[in-house]
């Protein structure tokens, strides 16, 4: 359990710079086409901050995977449920989504069909690698 700890910070910190990057991009994309023409310096400050919270929750969270005892089924939910948490709080504590149905149902929807398509494509790309693997094995 020690280990898991570790290795989600670990994995957690090297994920962290990522958030803020991501951040001054879009930041510079809404600034380059007129969305935003200032920010207040709480409003950088809040954003740099929880950004680099939601990177490295995002990115510490895929220790679940390595958890032996986890079935895989479970590892997906938990990590889901984790991803979806850690979004939506950020994007509400920014201010980034309303906080009514609308477009709380627009982000859920959009949030569970696009972790649906990524975990389809890993299954089937690892379902195309196992069945190559077991046609170049030696036949008896």
């Amino acid at each position: 359990m020690k280990k898991t700890i570790l290795n989600f910070f670990q994995r957690g910190l090297i994920a962290a710079a990522g958030g803020p990057v991501i951040l001054a991009m879009v930041y510079a994309i809404l600034g380059a086409n007129g969305t935003i023409v200032a920010l207040s310096p709480e409003e950088v400050v809040k954003g740099i901050l929880s950004s680099t919270l939601l990177a490295f929750l995002a990115a510490g969270i895929t220790v679940i995977y390595s958890v032996e005892r986890l079935p895989l089924f479970a590892a997906i939910l938990i990590h889901g449920g984790v991803l979806y948490a850690d979004y939506i709080l950020i994007y509400l504590f920014n201010g980034w989504i309303k906080s009514n149905w609308l477009p709380l149902t627009i982000f859920t929807v959009s949030f569970v069909a696009g972790y649906a398509v990524i975990w389809l494509c890993i299954y089937l790309g690892i379902r195309h690698s196992t069945k190559k693997l077991s046609q170049s094995l030696p036949r008896d």
